[in-house]
């Protein structure tokens, strides 16, 4: 069967707006999804109550929040005595903590720690060992993602602050935030090929994020230990604070952080939520949806309070 010019223009036409839609359609369902923050629903299987069930049997430490009047809030991984690894209630206490900072409007940072001087083990092995089944372990993954995705996507400047060290699930839980600051005498270490594993709370995906595949797969294959300075160099830590900044301890250590995170997140809070979401954008969506979103975003602030103010003072060459 043969076609004219004009019937094969005008196919050409029709599928060109069928593209069309369906690139709007899935730049729609990405956006949904990234301002959601879940990765996974029923349609993959995952119920998430029924997994929160499961988890709170394992009890033991707590995820405690702090939130500040500076809009700097102070999330803490507090079990001392398991070198404050995550218990199965602990993880369910995260996802908490995440919603609520999801919902804290004036927010502005976040400064992820661990207590007593250590960041965080990873998995409570009394969990581990009683979720061993494939089924209950893809389960905790599934959960773990959703709650350190959600973690990542906060509208806030979050930066990880390692002290001692963060092995395994703690090395992931550093590579949910935007940043990771190192105490001079901290490690970091993907342990996980030791266990006979590999990363399973989104780490690995974030880490080739971070410092590229090639060192990404070093880190992983050789459980590489990654002191400060080998953090600097492969960009896995963005500062260092030296032994003379935290002689008075914990506390004057959360203070340096602090003071650190205040460069990036000085100014009123929807400024810093919309700088956040088109960095996600740009690091998540293809390029033309980044762009669209960066369109969307700037049309919230234009023209806004901020906007205004600094035009009216004239504070852009300050």
């Amino acid at each position: 069967m043969c076609y004219s010019v004009s019937s094969r223009r005008m196919v050409l036409v029709t599928l060109r707006r069928q593209l069309l839609t369906i690139s709007s359609g899935t730049w729609a369902r990405l956006l949904q999804r990234q301002s959601s923050g879940f990765v996974y629903s029923s349609t993959h299987g995952f119920n998430q109550n029924e997994v929160r069930e499961k988890l709170q049997a394992f009890t033991g430490g707590s995820i405690d929040l702090l939130k500040q009047d500076s809009g700097i809030a102070v999330l803490t991984i507090n079990n001392p005595s398991r070198m404050n690894a995550f218990s199965g209630s602990m993880m369910v206490e995260l996802e908490e903590r995440v919603s609520q900072l999801e919902s804290w409007t004036d927010g502005k940072g976040l400064i992820v720690c661990g207590a007593a001087g250590t960041f965080c083990s990873g998995s409570d092995l009394n969990a581990v060992k009683a979720i061993c089944n494939p089924q209950d372990g893809m389960k905790m993954c599934m959960f773990m993602q959703d709650a350190l995705t959600r973690l990542l996507r906060l509208p806030l400047v979050s930066v990880a602050l390692v002290e001692g060290r963060a092995l395994g699930g703690g090395a992931e839980l550093t590579t949910a935030c935007d940043f990771r600051l190192m105490a001079s005498d901290s490690v970091i270490q993907f342990v996980h090929k030791h266990m006979g594993l590999v990363p399973g709370w989104g780490g690995a995906a974030r880490l080739v994020h971070i410092v590229g595949s090639q060192n990404a797969l070093k880190l992983l294959g050789g459980a590489l230990k990654v002191d400060n300075q080998f953090g600097l160099q492969i960009g896995l830590a963005d500062g260092v604070l030296e032994a003379s900044q935290i002689k008075q301890g914990a506390e004057s250590l959360i203070q340096q952080a602090e003071n650190w995170l205040s460069c990036y997140t000085k100014g009123p809070a929807p400024v810093i939520h919309a700088l956040k979401k088109v960095v996600l954008s740009g690091r998540e969506l293809l390029l033309l949806d980044a762009l669209r979103t960066e369109k969307d975003v700037f049309g919230t602030v234009w023209g806004g309070p901020a906007n205004l103010q600094a035009l009216a003072s004239k504070s852009k060459h300050k």
